[in-house]
This record gives C-alpha cells, structure tokens and sequence, in this order.
C-alpha cells in the first residue's frame, strides 16, 4: 500500500505525463507549420459536444477565424484528433473532384456487425461505396423521377388540402412539423410503397421514428469513442442508432420485400431496384448483390436523407418568405405564369419549367445548408497544391459549407435573402464550388434532384393557394437547433397562412 507521500507522487507523474502527452497531440499543426485554432484541454476545439452551439455555426466560427490566414486550410481539434478546415475554393475543388482518388471516402463512423443500419451508402467506404452507388444511381434517373413524379403530385395535393382545412379555423399554426409529415409521406411511398398517412395523423409510425432519429443527440462519451477511437467503438459495438428504430426498419423492410416478391409487385421505386439487386442467399453479400442487411441499410438512408433535409428546406424557405413578402409574391406570380401555358396544371413539364421557384430553393440552402459541414478522410499522403503542407492518410477534412454560404467575399450582403444570386448571369460569375449544399464531385448526393423535386412540387402548390406572414409566436430571427447536426430551425415555425 502506498504511503501518503508516494500516492501523490503518483498521482502528479500522472497529470505531469497526461498533461505532455496532451500538449503533444496539441502541437500536431504546429509543428507542420500550419496556422490552427488554439485547443482547450481535452476537448480540443470540439466544445460542440457540450450542445451549447449548433455544429455547422461552429465550423462557420472556424471559418471566419482561418480564411485571412495565408494557407488554403487551417487546423483544429476534436477532443486530441487532428482535423483540417479547408477555407480555400480550389483546396476544395480538389477534394471534392479533381482529386478525389485522394478523399473518395468520408471517414464518418459506422459499424456494420453490430449496427447494421449505419452501414449504408452515405458512410460505406472504398469499393462497396463505388459498387452500390453505381447501381443505386438508376433510382434517380430523369426517367425515374418522371414515373414517381404523380405519387409525389398526390402528396402536394394531399398538403394542399391538409392547410385548406386547417386554415378555415386556424390563422396561425407551425409548420416545421406539417412540412416534415408531407415529406415523410412522400418518402413513405416512393421508397416503400406504403401509405404513411402522417399528415393526418402526426403520430403515424414513420413521423414517431423520425422524431426518435434526429431527437437523440449522441452522447459525449459515445461521441468521443467515435471521434478518437472509431476502430476501437466498432470493435466493443458502439452503435448510433436506437434498437427501437432498427428494429421498425427491418421489420418494415422485411414486410415489403417479402410482400413483393411472393406477389410479383413491381412499382418503379427505390424499393424496386433494390428487391433487383437482392441475394436469393439473403445472409451474403457477393457478386454485386446485396444481402438483406444492406438492402434494409440503404432503405433506411433514403427515408432519413430524404425526408429531413427536404423538410428543413421547406421550412426555412416559408420562414423567408414571409419576412420577404415582394419575393414571395414574385414567386406566386411566377407559378400562375407558367401554370397558365400548362392548362393550369401542374405537370412535370410545369413544375420544370418553374425556374424561379428553384431559384428560391437555391438561395434557401446557401443560407441554412441543411448538412452545413461535409467531411471526407484523406485515403493516402497528400501534398497540398502550391504548398509544402502534406496531409497525412487519416486525417479527416472538413468543408465548412455554412461558413463558406455566408462568406460575403463570396456572397455580398450574405444575411440578405436574394433568389436573384442564382440567376444564369450571377451563377455563371461565380466560382462554381462556392455553393455546396448536396456536396459535390463523384460523392454528390445521389437523391439531390428527388429532394429538390418534392421540394419545387411542395412550393407551388403552397404558394399558388396560400399567402405566409410572420406569426406572433414566430421568435425573428429564428435560432438555430443547437441539438440537431441538421440546420434546423429552434421551437418550430408559427406563421399566420391565409387562403388565396
């Protein structure tokens, strides 16, 4: 047993040798001569995992902190990991595209033995990515999109008609959750062929387990483990998504597929290619095909990337609306406009051609990019143009989307809502990876025209029947939700909605 004296000897080697060790892993960028964001013990720069700022605000923080500095990234810290900023356009243009042989893989966590939901297209890596998203590209062909285009109609229709209702006894009410019901439905259809019925019923099963998804932020000792320890979290069976949301996932899957292939059903949907790619041996994974456990994967990303972004576009886009009423009321005309050369109609041919809407669109998601940070992992030594920096194999990458939307170096006036930025003349000034909402390069999102799809249909409607105005429960400016990585609006959206 250790004397007094000796155990605080002890205990002082201890903190002496953690406290070099940590100023070590501190000096990472230091000592390679790159300009970084001086860390705090333990957390490094990562104070995020506290919940007191919402992610993407963080990184856009970080952002505006490194860009003067003379090199194209900058250096910080989650909790001891070294991580690099990129703050330059042609440093990301390299990393998204030109070269790409160097960050084809994202370095975001999954764990496919004991989680097998996570191991789904947005976070496989290497040549399982490449495969899949090879053959899943066939969903979302022009085709594609033209042959869900009047299942996405009846939704929008069905919306329609929801806030027609709700409007004859309601002036105010929030919207978040309406438009995240229109998406879930949408989704519901067109990826499992079923009928979800959550704008009716707000606790239809898919709308409760959505909430569940994006309600449980990751706990700081799960997110350390992840961050620091990924091989080691995968080893002891960290898992990210709740066992109640697997489990409706699979049972779901399990139901539709089954359904399907006993009856021969064919929908042209995404449930469809995938049943095509399915193993008669469901427990394998070989030759191109996929195993049960990776068609329930991918179904899962589809609903969870398609229903909440595009929710979140929607919501933000209102929210300026009505504080913008002569945009708002550009937009309106504009749909009468093209709706009067298509018999009053909207068609996919309508819907096309209203380019003002996906004006509006684009300018919504350079100012609230739903996915306000994308990531990649650098796969071997990489040599950063016109410097002597080498980016090691392993580092993770980070482009600060938010920070480089509201860089007014970029975009002038970026707090000023403009759809007009987004005009053939304005666009074709403009550096083209200086707007990155859906990422860019061979990892682009692959359901980025399906979201803005359903989107565009969603607007039209809304705005050819209804007119927005801030609600007296609106909190302007709206905050953000610091607990979501999604760049999601705080407490909702109230608006007052009147009947056109």
């Amino acid at each position: 047993m250790l004397e007094p004296l000796d155990a605080i000897i002890t205990v002082a080697m201890i903190c002496l040798g953690l406290y070099f060790y940590m100023d070590k892993k501190y000096s990472y960028w230091k000592d390679r001569d790159v300009p970084y964001l001086k860390p705090e013990f333990f957390y490094g720069n990562s104070r995020t995992m506290t919940r007191t700022e919402q992610t993407g605000q963080m990184f856009a923080r970080f952002y505006e902190e490194l860009k003067g500095e003379d090199h194209p990234f900058g250096g910080a810290f989650v909790f001891t990991r070294p991580i690099a900023i990129v703050t330059d356009l042609e440093l990301a243009k390299c990393v998204f595209a030109k070269d790409f042989q160097y960050f084809h893989d994202r370095g975001t966590y999954y764990n496919e033995k004991y989680d097998p939901l996570s191991a789904h297209m947005f976070n496989l890596s290497g040549p399982k990515w490449k495969n899949l998203r090879h053959k899943l590209s066939l969903t979302f062909t022009s085709g594609k999109m033209k042959m869900m285009f009047s299942t996405i109609i009846a939704a929008g229709k069905q919306f329609r008609d929801f806030l027609d209702e709700k409007v004859s006894h309601e002036s105010e009410f929030e919207l978040k959750d309406l438009l995240a019901r229109y998406t879930t439905d949408v989704i519901g259809i067109c990826a499992f062929g079923l009928e979800c019925n959550s704008m009716r019923d707000p606790d239809a099963q898919f709308r409760a387990i959505g909430r569940k998804i994006f309600g449980n932020p990751r706990g700081m000792v799960k997110g350390f483990l992840i961050a620091t320890m990924p091989r080691f979290a995968q080893f002891i069976g960290v898992k990210e998504i709740l066992p109640e949301v697997s489990e409706f996932f699979f049972k779901v899957v399990r139901e539709t597929v089954d359904y399907r292939v006993k009856n021969n059903v064919k929908r042209n949907d995404f449930m469809d290619l995938l049943i095509q790619m399915r193993n008669p041996d469901e427990s394998k994974s070989d030759d191109g095909l996929l195993s049960f456990n990776e068609i329930a994967a991918q179904a899962f990303v589809f609903y969870l990337a398609g229903f909440e972004t595009s929710s979140t576009l929607l919501t933000w886009t209102l929210y300026e609306l009505a504080l913008n009423q002569d945009i708002q009321e550009k937009g309106r005309q504009h749909v009468r406009e093209v709706l009067s050369k298509y018999n009053r109609e909207i068609t996919y041919e309508s819907v096309t051609a209203m380019k003002y809407l996906d004006q509006i669109l684009q300018e919504s998601l350079r100012k609230y990019p739903p996915v306000p940070i994308h990531f990649r992992e650098v796969a071997k030594d990489y040599q950063v143009p016109e410097t002597k920096t080498v980016l090691t194999a392993g580092t993770r990458v980070f482009i600060p989307v938010l920070g480089i939307h509201h860089d007014p170096d970029i975009f002038p006036d970026p707090e000023r809502f403009d759809p007009d930025r987004f005009s053939p003349e304005q666009e074709a000034k403009r550096n083209p990876y200086a707007w990155t909402p859906f990422g860019e390069g061979p990892r682009i999102c692959i359901g980025m025209r399906f979201g803005m799809m359903q989107a565009r249909i969603a607007l039209g409607y809304l705005l050819h029947s209804f007119k927005f105005s801030i609600g007296k429960k609106c909190q302007v400016p709206l905050q953000m939700d610091e607990k979501s990585f999604v760049l999601s609006p705080k407490g909702g959206l109230w608006l007052k909605v009147e009947k056109i």
